[in-house]
């Protein structure tokens, strides 16, 4: 059913209340991972990774706190985040946003796929033409 407008709003600042407590224990992991860096250890590329989302993440909030900062300029973020999709940190994504996005990654994968697969059909065909 349709939520009122106390239910929207509650679930929205428990998503950013969400959003801020993971970016804060995101920036503690890479603090560490910094710290490490820094006395000559090395990161996989798995925590590299992390570093830098994290990095970009504390980047993006900067735009972001001046939306919750300002009155009533939230009213303003639907229509930034459709002109500017990236511009919200990673942990204040939603469920359907990161679907969304890894269906968009599979089709593109897919869609190379098809591409090399009739490529290498294309090339063996001259091949087989060539020598035959």
């Amino acid at each position: 059913g349709k939520k009122s407008l106390r239910q929207r709003v509650v679930e929205e600042l428990k998503h950013y209340c969400n959003g801020f407590h993971l970016l804060w224990i995101d920036t503690k992991v890479a603090a560490r991972m910094v710290w490490r860096l820094l006395h000559g250890q090395v990161l996989t590329r798995r925590e590299r990774r992390r570093l830098l989302r994290t990095c970009a993440d504390l980047f993006r909030l900067v735009p972001f706190l001046v939306f919750v900062i300002v009155p009533f300029m939230e009213f303003l973020l639907p229509v930034f985040l459709k002109l500017f999709p990236e511009m919200l940190p990673s942990t204040f994504e939603t469920e359907s946003k990161k679907e969304e996005k890894q269906k968009k990654k599979l089709n593109a994968k897919l869609e190379l796929a098809k591409f090399l697969r009739e490529t290498i059909a294309e090339m063996a065909k001259r091949n087989k033409a060539a020598t035959g």
